[in-house]
């Protein structure tokens, strides 16, 4: 008789072999020898690397069945044709090895197809095949751990689900009471929260009232009790998956997330040794890190943000599938556990505990989109909380960010000019947390010393502002983010005016009903203007019909209500204004509308307005002191300032000298020089009164 390890050994080999042989488009089936391989690979008593070389046979011979099949029904049929047949004679054998053979080889096939395995679990017999093997073999800890893993998997997809009756849920409720083993404790454990969570959604989708055996608190706290006390590794995936499932519950986010030794424990099951190598495939398979990553983003995730109209249709759809036993409907309210402050209390506790720490440690182990996607997402909640940012920035959570944003884009092409980049609604998750991050730090906290650095995350930023997926809170943070980058040097300022498709989505955008979304984008637009040639041109700096029209655009922005908005749009007048033919395109469009002036003057001096002739004379005292911003007003003085200098022709000087007399303008900086008499180092001071010598110099009496 062969040793363990001599049969091992013939059994790698041959699915060695087999898995060559799936490479070949001459081959076609499995040999009898091989499908034997590979069904006895699963049993538990097999080494975990013939596992693992099981899985990915099993995977070679699924993808190549799916790619050759015409339509997703013909690939399954393909599949059960070739594994039907054994797996059921198999499971009904009374034979231990034979039975249990098939078992986990059902369970593996529903880890890799699970389309081809719910057909053959739904098969006539099958269902009551795996459940006489819990009576042929009663002292089998093996083959009840099979079976609950099976019923597990199975209680997945509704189509099994309906298959399972109350003998199968009291056989799970009863298995997972039970504390002399562990591992099956668990595995009978997350069967039944799958099996209770799917039966409550397939019974609401279908305007009934759902029936739980066990309330997600009670399985929680099982689920909890097997993370602190539990040394296996398959027992901690099953209890971290159960979690993973019951930490949706408001009650069970508050359980967990006040119990520090419980999310010790859970965060300490990342590993988080730096320069680690990365685990391998098989690692994984059996790691409760997306698990871990899941509960994360659970316990500090928000509700989503409604408008009252949606908040109404959601109200709505949730009477409509919610009726008591007499029929009649239950709206069901939001849980007060899940409002904004407990959610923000539980992701300071959760930091507190290494939550971040963790977080970081899962992005670098792992290379899983899924894993990475959740990381975003988790991150993009902890972020909320202003407070939260700088631990998370200290915890390395802009890295972690980065990484997951780099997973998600595709590289950069000048080829991809003007095409849309594929990204799904969550793949903007971590690069909107990036943009918190950098809105409130500055790029140097952000992203490092290195410029390098702060250039790569020009593209996801302005993906941000500019992709038709995005919403307009993304826009928003996106814009602010890049108005801080383009802060940082007139490079990076470069990079962010020449992003794909940027300037002419902002334009857009300072047009905006929305007041915080068009103050965003003048903002951007006014550090762009002083940071970046090229763009202080098309605003205005070089004349042309285009950069006319955007000066328009800036002095409409500086006579809106929001204060922010100003003060944007007049900086940004106040630094295209040292360009002479900017002050051309605007002695034209004062000419023909006559709104520049008293529009400049306003920021000044609120108590100027547009007077018609004849409704006042020069110095007729309708001004007075008038204490209103001094940024607006500094801002203004300087647009007046290189405004009066810019004016080369004497026609038009003479028209602004009689425009400044008429409209109040000169009263106003009159009051502005007289207001820094007692602050001689004020900065209006040198502006204003330079504006002044013009006006005295082309023949204004100026009275002090």
């Amino acid at each position: 008789m062969s040793s363990p390890d001599a049969e091992a050994g013939l059994l790698a080999g041959v699915l060695d072999t087999t898995l060559k042989k799936t490479q070949d488009p001459g081959w076609t089936t499995f040999s009898p020898e091989e499908l034997s391989a590979l069904l006895y690979a699963f049993l538990p008593s097999r080494l975990s690397s013939v596992h693992s070389k099981a899985y990915i046979v099993l995977s070679a011979f699924c993808q190549r069945r799916r790619s050759e099949s015409s339509a997703p029904d013909q690939g399954t049929q393909a599949l059960c044709k070739a594994f039907e047949t054994p797996v059921c004679s198999r499971v009904a054998d009374t034979e231990q090895r034979e039975a249990l053979s098939g078992l986990t080889f059902l369970v593996a096939l529903f880890d890799v197809d699970h389309l081809c395995a719910s057909a053959i679990f739904q098969r006539d017999g099958v269902l009551e095949s795996i459940m006489d093997t819990l009576d042929l073999f009663p002292s089998s800890r093996d083959v009840d751990l099979a079976v609950a893993h099976l019923l597990g998997r199975a209680a997945g997809h509704k189509t099994c689900r309906a298959l399972l009756g109350s003998d199968h849920r009291k056989w799970l409720e009863w298995k997972s009471r039970q504390i002399e083993d562990g591992e099956l404790r668990a595995a009978a454990a997350v069967a039944m929260i799958k099996l209770s969570r799917g039966s409550s959604a397939d019974v609401a989708e279908a305007g009934g009232a759902a029936d739980r055996p066990m309330e997600d608190t009670e399985l929680a706290t099982l689920m909890k009790g097997l993370v602190l006390d539990s040394h296996e590794t398959s027992s901690l995936a099953d209890a971290v998956e159960g979690l993973a499932y019951t930490s949706t519950n408001a009650s069970v986010k508050e359980a967990l997330s006040n119990d520090s030794s419980f999310l010790t424990r859970l965060f300490a099951l990342v590993p988080r040794r730096k320069g680690a190598p990365a685990p391998s495939l098989e690692d994984l398979a059996g790691s409760p890190l997306y698990g871990t990553v899941v509960i994360i983003a659970n316990l500090c995730l928000y509700r989503p943000r409604l408008s009252p109209e949606e908040a109404q249709i959601a109200k709505l759809r949730r009477m409509a599938k919610t009726q008591d036993a007499a029929g009649q409907f239950i709206g069901q309210e939001d849980d007060p556990l899940d409002d904004d402050d407990h959610v923000k209390e539980r992701g300071r506790r959760i930091l507190k505990a290494g939550a971040m720490e963790a977080l970081t440690s899962a992005v670098r182990a792992s290379d899983s989109r899924a894993v990475r996607s959740v990381a975003g997402k988790a991150i993009l909640s902890l972020v909320e909380d202003k407070d939260n940012r700088g631990s998370i920035l200290q915890a390395g959570g802009a890295k972690a960010l980065v990484m997951i944003i780099q997973t998600i884009l595709p590289p950069s092409k000048a080829s991809d000019a003007g095409k849309i980049v594929q990204l799904e609604t969550a793949d903007f998750d971590p690069i909107q947390a990036l943009a918190k991050l950098a809105i409130t730090a500055s790029p140097v906290q952000v992203f490092g010393p290195n410029e390098g650095a702060i250039f790569d995350a020009v593209r996801p930023f302005s993906l941000l502002v500019t992709h038709p997926n995005a919403n307009l809170l993304q826009r928003f943070e996106g814009m602010m983010a890049l108005t801080n980058l383009s802060s940082q040097s007139p490079e990076a300022a470069s990079r962010v005016a020449h992003a794909d498709g940027l300037m002419n989505k902002v334009e857009l955008l300072m047009l905006e009903d929305h007041t915080l979304v068009r103050r965003a984008a003048t903002e951007l637009v006014c550090n762009l203007v002083t940071g970046c040639e090229e763009v202080f041109n098309k605003w205005g700096g070089v004349k042309n019909s285009a950069s006319k029209s955007k000066l328009q655009v800036l002095l409409a922005l500086c006579d809106v209500d929001d204060v922010p908005t100003r003060l944007a749009a007049s900086g940004a007048l106040a630094t295209i204004t040292a360009s002479p033919e900017a002050c051309t395109s605007l002695m034209e469009l004062q000419s023909e509308h006559h709104r520049m002036l008293p529009i400049i003057g306003q920021l000044i001096n609120p108590a100027i307005a547009v007077r018609s002739e004849g409704d006042a004379e020069p110095g007729d005292g309708v001004l007075e002191v008038y204490q209103g911003d001094p940024a607006l007003e500094h801002r203004g003085v300087v647009c007046l300032r290189n405004f009066y200098y810019g004016l080369v022709s004497k026609a038009s000087q003479q028209e602004i000298v009689s425009a400044s007399e008429h409209i109040g303008v000169v009263d106003a900086l009159v009051l502005v020089v007289k207001g820094c008499a007692h602050n001689t180092s004020s900065p209006v001071l040198q502006p204003a009164a330079e504006a002044l010598k013009w006006l005295l110099e082309h023949g204004v009496e100026v009275a002090f």
